[in-house]
């Protein structure tokens, strides 16, 4: 098996791209690893890719995926896209969001475009690599987080707009951010997957070709397709928890409205308890980012003795020199949200601590808030 650790370089992650190719065809196993990680436990054999993912959990649990499962999730994304094209990778490709852009790029027959991360992620030079791939003659194609598109937006949208799409996952994207990108002229897909799916296989609320979405009686979502990994390796008990009968029991809640189309509402342990009624940090979140001076918002429940759970919020003004005031937000959020949805305090802060690929860290904002409003 070939563990290579992937610093944001564009030289480890064209090392990472020729293993990828040769699994794919298949040759030995890969597992491309970030910063701090150890590698797998062992080799699953050839032609399985091994990714480390801890969700919210903090445990690493190492997610098993057959090329073939990564070979149907690269295809389905071609056929919903309109095909095959060049791929920019400005995404930690020891993320399976992407890798994905390495094999599609390999499907596509054509090397990936990497965009140089061991810095950090710089619009500049994301914008400079983007309008260098509109010159050639394919359709192309980038993925990113909400996190890097605000950023391209505030820097300059004219070449994230040149892709034919712009892949967006990793969190949910707030409706202001993607009212402001279509605005814009981009051409954003909003995609919901996770490691154990191969990565984003529901676009714009509607699975990929092959796909299934269902809920359990909890609302909790489920997903079936060729696309499923094969389990966790060496962790036989977590994988009968997650995989039954074909299907991947998420940690995610949703609905389906009346044509099928899925929303998600968040994962079920971020739901808050308040004097005994659930309120889903999601739509609450929703809210307040549509709100005047509001850039980014993010709810979470902080204990508190009479209530259980205080819902409470997290506030990045869009404008630091102009802030918003706390009470007049509050205000407008009690004329959109009922009694128990309306946060009891809003936190004004500078920045919102983040996890994985973009993901909030609501365990250490929930830290940071309940130190905040003792």
């Amino acid at each position: 098996m070939r563990v290579i650790p992937c610093d944001g370089s564009p030289e480890r992650v064209g090392e990472l791209d020729v293993a990828v190719r040769a699994m794919l065809a298949g040759g030995e196993a890969v597992a491309p690893v970030g910063p701090g990680q150890a590698g797998p436990p062992r080799d699953p054999g050839p032609g399985q890719a091994v990714l480390g993912t801890s969700g919210s959990s903090g445990a690493t649990k190492w997610v098993q995926l057959s090329a073939a499962a990564l070979i149907a999730s690269a295809a389905a994304t071609h056929t919903r896209l309109g095909g095959a094209g060049a791929w920019l990778l400005a995404l930690p490709a020891y993320h399976v969001a992407g890798l994905q852009v390495l094999v599609r790029a390999w499907m596509a027959g054509r090397r990936p475009a990497i965009l140089d991360l061991n810095g950090g992620f710089d619009p500049i030079a994301f914008n400079a690599a983007a309008q260098q791939l509109a010159s050639e003659p394919a359709r192309c194609y980038t993925a990113l987080v909400p996190t890097q598109l605000v950023r391209l937006l505030d820097t300059d949208p004219q070449p994230v707009a040149g892709f034919d799409a712009v892949l967006l996952g990793g969190a949910a994207a707030a409706p202001p951010l993607l009212r402001r990108a279509r605005a814009a002229g981009v051409s954003v897909v909003t995609t919901y997957g996770m490691t154990e799916t191969a990565g984003g296989c529901v676009y714009d609320g509607w699975p990929l070709d092959g796909m299934q979405v269902r809920l359990d009686g909890n609302g909790s979502i489920e997903l079936t397709g060729p696309t499923l990994a094969t389990g966790y390796l060496d962790a036989p008990e977590a994988t009968g928890q997650a995989f039954h009968g074909g299907w991947f029991r998420t940690c995610d809640l949703g609905q389906l409205d009346a044509q099928g189309r899925l929303q998600v509402l968040g994962r079920a342990d971020d739901v808050i308890v308040t004097g005994g009624l659930n309120v889903a940090p999601a739509d609450v979140e929703a809210v307040l980012t549509g709100l005047p001076g509001v850039a980014a918002a993010c709810v979470v429940g902080v204990p508190d003795p009479e209530w259980g759970e205080r819902v409470t919020a997290a506030v990045i003004p869009a404008d630091p020199g102009h802030p918003p005031d706390p009470g007049a937000l509050r205000a407008a959020a009690h004329h959109l949200l009922t009694g128990a949805q309306v946060p009891k305090e809003i936190i004004l802060v500078d920045a919102i601590p983040l996890r994985g690929v973009g993901k909030p860290d609501r365990r250490a904002v929930r830290s940071i808030l309940a130190a905040r409003t003792r």
